[in-house]
């Protein structure tokens, strides 16, 4: 089954993709897993990828498809996927149905409030990485780390101005895939306000996997 997963930053794609790939032995194929893969395996395509990136812009469409075109390739998609983060735009998405047949895309629906409030709310420790929530997964004790002690920190890409930001350029430039995919019959919406594990039981019910 070939899935693409698309809704808002902070939604919750990742989570409920790893349960779907640990479920039904889904690849879950992220595009920025495969950015970081392709610059550290040094190839062509990711020397390209680290010096669009380096000089602050985003990567072209051409290259991204091309990198996910790789992928999909690979014989572990051979009986399905999970795309996460592909396509972002309506020009990926012509050439995602040209590359490969896709059987759901799925829409993880999520009001802005709610997406400030989980984003917002992110913590991590610097040292570790290890990441907190101030409302679903606190520390033992405010502001600190349970393991090392020190002061977690909130990156600057989850503060509120940013977080608005995010949702603007994916209003722009993502959001109009969902009609895209609607008009093609492949669009599942899914309320993303619920629990992981509600939203994990009404993905798989809406691609009939229940």
């Amino acid at each position: 089954m070939n899935l693409v997963f698309l809704g808002p930053p902070g939604a919750g794609k990742g989570t409920i993709a790893q349960k779907v790939m640990e479920k039904y032995s889904l690849p879950h194929i992220s595009t920025g897993e495969l950015f970081r893969k392709a610059i550290s395996n040094g190839t062509p395509l990711g020397k390209e990828v680290e010096s669009i990136l380096a000089a602050g812009k985003l990567v072209t469409d051409d290259v991204t498809i091309e990198i996910v075109r790789q992928r999909l390739m690979e014989s572990d998609t051979c009986d399905g996927f999970i795309l996460d983060g592909f396509p972002r735009t309506i020009f990926q998405g012509e050439a995602l149905l040209k590359l490969r047949p896709i059987d759901h895309v799925i829409n993880f629906v999520l009001e802005e409030e709610e997406v400030v409030k989980r984003l917002s709310g992110r913590r991590i420790a610097k040292s570790s990485g290890r990441t907190y929530h101030l409302i679903y997964n606190p520390p033992q004790l405010e502001g600190i780390d349970d393991e090392t002690g020190e002061p977690l920190v909130q990156r600057d890409d989850d503060k509120e101005e940013a977080i608005l930001q995010r949702l603007k350029v994916y209003e722009q430039q993502t959001a109009p895939l969902i009609e895209f995919f609607r008009e093609r019959s492949l669009l599942r919406d899914v309320d993303a306000k619920y629990s992981p594990d509600r939203v994990f039981k009404d993905v798989v019910r809406a691609i009939g996997l229940e």
